[in-house]
C-alpha cells in the first residue's frame, strides 16, 4: 500500500508539473488567454506541494521523481503532441523506471 500511495503522488505531481507547464507554454507560445497561465501556475504550485507527502527525504524523492517525469513526459508527447516514442525512448524510460524502483523502494537495512 505504501508503494501504491507513493506512485500515486509521483503521478499526481507529474500531471501538475507537465500539465501546468504545458498551459503556460500555450499561453506564451500559442497566444492563449491569461486564464491558461493562471491555471498552469496554480498546477505548478500544487506540483511543489504534492511531493511533501512522499515518505522519503527531499533528495531521494526528487531524484526518483526525475525518472517518473521522463516516462510521463514521453507519454505526454505521444498522446498530446502525437510524437510516438521510438525504441531508444522506450529503453531510456525503462532504465529510468528501474532507477526509480531502486532509489525509492529497494529495501534498506
Amino acid at each position: 500500500m505504501v508503494i501504491a500511495k507513493s506512485l500515486f503522488y509521483f503521478v499526481l505531481a507529474g500531471l501538475c508539473e507537465i500539465g501546468g507547464g504545458y498551459l503556460v507554454w500555450l499561453w506564451l507560445r500559442e497566444n492563449k488567454s491569461l486564464g491558461f497561465a493562471v491555471v498552469g501556475a496554480t498546477a505548478l504550485i500544487f506540483y511543489g506541494i504534492i511531493p511533501t507527502f512522499q515518505p522519503a527525504h527531499f533528495g531521494r524523492v526528487y531524484a526518483a521523481y526525475g525518472g517518473i517525469f521522463i516516462v510521463m513526459a514521453m507519454l505526454w508527447g505521444w498522446q498530446i503532441d502525437k510524437i510516438q516514442p521510438d525504441k531508444f525512448d522506450i529503453i531510456g524510460a525503462l532504465i529510468a523506471l528501474i532507477g526509480v524502483c531502486i532509489i525509492m523502494y529497494w529495501p534498506r537495512t
